[in-house]
């Protein structure tokens, strides 16, 4: 019996091949969205997961107030990690002291290749769970140790064993290679995570990180702290406990600040990582729960055109009801006919978005930045998929079984079964939800776009055209500096260059204990710290306000200042040339003159207010700043600047960036979220277009003789294309209605969320609503005229 109501399905699909094409292209359209839209939100669910210890890891923070506001930072003093152990060593299993990540040159023999890493204590590969490839967790107990991914050993040794080689690390000392361990997966916060190096290293080899640790340091805030808590410790409850740990070891004149340490738990570091005045306020979150919202409507919509059409057909099929009955079919054969053509569509859809998934999965992975991979062995995935065709199936299948299954075929086959003036009620209102989701979608993207641009257009306040900047950390140009700069002028490749502490892209220090005439006293401030030589203004192009740039004519300008005019916004002064800024407390205080200020530079997010910034001038060897000469190819410039650098430092790596990239990448999110975005809203509108031009066919098709009544009437084509598009154009204009406020309602919500960010313009919508208008006619416009344009004479013959 199966078989028979499988090859009765196949010969129905097979006859309406067009409402079939519509029904299994726009349901797999769908299908295959909503798949890859959940693998996208399995993927940030199950963000470092990858941890065994994943519900017990954390990392030690701490609110501070500065500026008169409340700051949340992931930054801490070294003698943190003693405090803690010692008061509340019961409640934690480990504690790690962790350095920020950075670069590492790493050399064997003639091969050198620069990987980036962390200094780390001997507990935290354990605690990482890392999987040992050679080696065990022990491995960085030796100080002169270091432990290597296994792509970078690969990179290294090739197919050599590398346990108990020897490296040169930075140039500056050699280590010996002890453990390593699997490349950790692409969703964690560790992935980049090649070179592991002990952080008794890092104290023994950094004078400045000694005297952090051995002179306890409370007020120098350059690490990391993590932390694996007891198996039945409460995190929260243990976060109150520590919440003055730091506070009750400062001094007094140390703790205007008032930090509060607190462990921010792994499971909400990478979705919730935002905070507002000390509050948690989330973070990417919010991307998910809206992807995951969109992925539920596509696949609604796709649904949605799946029900209308089959309804729509079913009522087409209440003669084939009538004879089947009148012949002696059974009502439940009748059921377990309809759902059997019902559940084929499904199944068949489900394999064609299974196809178009995996076929399109490469590239949803590089423009959402992701590597997920199609969970072919995941007996969830399956499990899921199957419920869906299963409800889908049921859900569409429903109305034609139960509904048209009662028919008294007298009625059906005498002529008098009407389906009712209401019959069409719930296509119309599904076709409504249809277009307000869809155009929700398009306004949605509008104003993400519009956001991108809006902050993109913000001046910069430098010239970060042909700019470049590369790391410079190697002893070897710490001591050439002078020289290496000197040669790269004369070289006639490059037109300025300069050096600074901070990169373009952001600032690295930022610090306190700044007074100046007129400043509260009460007031915690911090400025953002940047040491430059002296061609830094020249080589960025930054723009004066007032005053002048630093100088070699002007030997006192060792101890003058240059700000921003954030900095002199904040301090509240007038006339601020000349000032005197005092900074450090009793015996270590510094005096420095204000000789000028700048417009502000856009130096970390561009979302937010630029932070106060004092520009101090002196030895600044992070990182070196070339601007490129205009009249040679940029090919030609970086060659020399590296063929100069390979003079001198002939042993570090020469990598750079160009400044205006970098500075891209800061919207990458945002860009990814818009283009994201801006498919789902296409790909909404086709399945919507799909349904539409399906409905407006069947409509055609049920006033064919209508239509054949008008033209003899005298009725014009335009009079019939009217009549034929009317209804669907009000369906869409009410989709409108309902779609804007929505639409305002959430994206205005979710603007307010950046500090600087653009408004919503009035005419978004009535511009949505046009487009929404215009791709409707256009959709319906075909089976209109085709309708408007037959002969009717063929309508009319049977009459």
């Amino acid at each position: 019996m199966l078989s028979n109501y499988l090859k009765i399905a196949f010969r129905s699909l097979l006859k309406n091949k067009g409402y079939s094409a519509i029904n299994i292209g726009g349901l797999a359209v769908g299908m295959a969205i909503a798949m890859l839209i959940g693998l996208w939100v399995y993927d940030e669910f199950t963000y470092d997961r990858y941890h065994r210890n994943y519900d017990r890891l954390a990392q030690v923070m701490q609110h501070q107030s500065f500026n008169g506001t409340k700051g949340t930072e992931k930054s801490i003093p070294i003698p943190l990690a003693s405090e803690l152990q010692n008061r509340y060593g019961a409640d934690f299993k480990r504690l790690a002291m962790v350095s920020w990540a950075g670069g590492h040159i790493l050399a064997y023999g003639e091969k050198k290749i620069s990987k980036s890493g962390h200094f780390m204590d001997v507990a935290m590969p354990e605690m990482l769970s890392l999987e040992m490839v050679k080696g065990d967790y022990g491995a960085l107990k030796e100080t002169n140790s270091i432990m290597l991914s296994a792509r970078t050993a690969s990179a290294l040794f090739g197919t050599a064993d590398p346990m108990g080689k020897t490296l040169r690390l930075d140039n500056k000392m050699d280590v010996r290679v002890t453990g390593i361990y699997e490349d950790l997966p692409f969703n964690t916060e560790f992935r980049d995570l090649a070179v592991i190096i002990p952080w008794e290293l890092f104290v023994s080899s950094q004078p400045w990180v000694k005297r952090a640790r051995d002179e306890n340091q409370w007020d120098n805030n350059s690490f990391q702290l993590f932390a694996e808590v007891g198996e039945h410790v409460n995190m929260d409850k243990l976060s109150a406990k520590i919440k003055f740990s730091k506070r009750n070891r400062m001094r007094k004149d140390e703790i205007a600040s008032k930090p509060e340490i607190f462990l921010h738990p792994m499971r909400n570091w990478h979705l919730r990582s935002n905070w507002v005045e000390g509050i948690n306020s989330g973070g990417f979150i919010q991307y998910v729960w809206l992807f995951s919202i969109v992925g539920v409507f596509v696949l609604m919509l796709a649904c949605i055109n799946f029900m209308n059409l089959s309804t729509a057909r079913s009522e087409k099929r209440a003669k084939e009801v009538g004879i089947r009955k009148a012949v002696g079919s059974l009502r439940g054969q009748l059921v377990n006919q309809f759902f059997s053509e019902s559940y084929l569509v499904v199944v068949i859809a489900f394999f064609c978005a299974v196809i178009l998934a995996t076929t399109l999965l490469p590239s949803f992975n590089e423009i959402a930045f992701k590597k997920i991979e199609f969970p072919w062995a995941q007996p969830v995935f399956w499990i899921i998929s199957a419920t869906f065709i299963f409800v889908t199936g049921l859900l569409a299948g429903s109305y034609p079984a139960l509904y048209l299954s009662s028919f008294q075929p007298v009625k059906v086959l005498k002529g008098t079964f009407r389906a009712g003036k209401f019959a069409s009620v719930p296509r119309k209102a599904l076709v409504v939800l249809q277009f307000t989701v869809s155009i929700t979608l398009i306004i949605g993207t509008v104003i993400v776009y519009q956001q991108i641009q809006h902050t993109k257009n913000r001046p910069l306040g430098y010239d970060h055209n042909g700019l470049i900047m590369t790391s410079v950390t190697a002893p070897e140009f710490s001591e050439k500096a002078d020289l290496i700069l000197s040669d790269l002028k004369n070289s006639g490749a490059i037109a300025e260059v300069a050096l600074s502490s901070s990169p373009l892209t952001g600032v690295w220090s930022n610090n306190g204990g700044f007074s100046w005439p007129g400043k509260d006293p009460n007031l915690q401030a911090d400025f953002g710290t940047i040491w430059v030589t002296r061609d830094f203004g020249k080589t960025v192009g930054w723009k004066f306000k007032e005053g002048r740039d630093f100088s070699k004519e002007f030997s006192t300008d060792s101890s003058a200042l240059v700000v921003n005019e954030a900095a002199v916004k904040f301090m509240g002064i007038k006339e601020p040339l000349g000032k005197v800024v005092q900074w450090g407390f009793g015996k270590e205080v510094e005096y420095y003159t204000i000789i000028g200020v700048i417009k502000d530079m856009i130096m970390d997010s561009p979302y937010e207010p630029v932070k106060q910034i004092f520009y101090f001038t002196g030895k600044a060897s992070s990182f070196m700043n070339v601007k490129l000469s205009p009249t040679k190819s940029a090919t030609e410039s970086i060659a020399a600047v590296e063929a100069v650098l390979k003079k001198h430092v002939p042993a570090a790596p020469f990598e750079y960036q160009f400044v205006n990239e970098e500075y891209g990448k800061k919207f990458s999110s945002e860009e990814r979220i818009g283009k994201l975005s801006a498919i789902f809203a296409g790909l909404a509108v086709f399945i919507s277009c799909l349904g539409l031009f399906g409905l407006a066919s069947f409509v055609a098709e049920q006033r064919i003789k209508e239509i054949g009544v008008r033209k003899v009437l005298g009725a014009s084509i335009l009079n019939l294309w009217q009549l034929m598009s009317q209804d669907f154009v009000l369906l869409v204009i009410i989709s409108c209605l309902i779609a804007s406020p929505i639409a305002y309602h959430f994206l205005n919500d979710w603007l307010l969320t950046y500090k600087y960010h653009t408004v919503i313009q009035w005419w978004i919508f009535p511009s949505a609503a046009f487009c929404a208008t215009l791709i409707t006619v256009l959709t319906v416009s075909y089976q209109a005229i085709r309708a408007a344009l037959m002969n009717p004479v063929k309508s009319l013959r049977s009459e």
